[in-house]
């Protein structure tokens, strides 16, 4: 029999990230609060956001709670692994941080007092262009339908992301066709 856990993330919780999220702030802004909210309602450790550079190949780190700048700078995040949420847009939780063959660094999660980790897929219209992880001195226990909410948080965060990207390429343009001679613009 599988255990049943409690929900923590109910409509109250879910409006209030959803509403910072549709808000016009700045995106560092949108992320940090988002970072802290899921933290704070699935008392978990911490959590922090990447996002998937391509020339890289590489996530990195936009935005944190509870996770020190120590750990979040141990390395590079390499996506080239088919287990990862990155690739499969499934949460992928794991247990023990400092024994599972496919952690990266288990050294430095064991010096942070890490022992899981539940990763979610940032999408934007199929396509996952980051992460969001959660991590936890104790094992993570979520019930699947809090797993979903953040799943589909993810998804919003994802065409957030999006939006801001096309908006400031928009400000670029603006202002390289107002250094266009006026004869070009006519």
């Amino acid at each position: 029999m599988t255990q049943k856990w409690d929900r923590k993330f109910y409509l109250k919780e879910f409006r209030s990230i959803t509403r910072v999220l549709s808000s016009n702030s700045e995106l560092l802004v949108l992320i940090n609060h988002m970072v802290e909210g899921i933290c704070r309602t699935f008392e978990v450790q911490g959590a922090c956001i990447m996002l998937y550079d391509e020339g890289e190949k590489q996530l990195f780190n936009v935005g944190s709670y509870g996770i020190s700048e120590q750990y979040l700078t141990k390395g590079p995040v390499l996506v080239n692994e088919r287990y990862s949420s990155f690739f499969t847009g499934e949460p992928v939780l794991i247990e023990d941080l400092q024994n599972d063959p496919r952690i990266l660094y288990p050294k430095e999660a064991e010096k942070e007092n890490l022992h899981s980790m539940l990763s979610i897929a940032i999408k934007s219209r199929g396509a996952i262009t980051g992460i969001i992880r959660m991590y936890h001195s104790e094992p993570i226990h979520l019930h699947d339908e809090d797993v979903e909410s953040i799943s589909v948080l993810a998804e919003l965060l994802g065409l957030v992301i999006e939006y801001h990207g096309l908006r400031n390429f928009l400000e670029e343009v603006k202002v390289a066709t107002r250094n266009l001679p006026s004869r070009l613009l006519s």
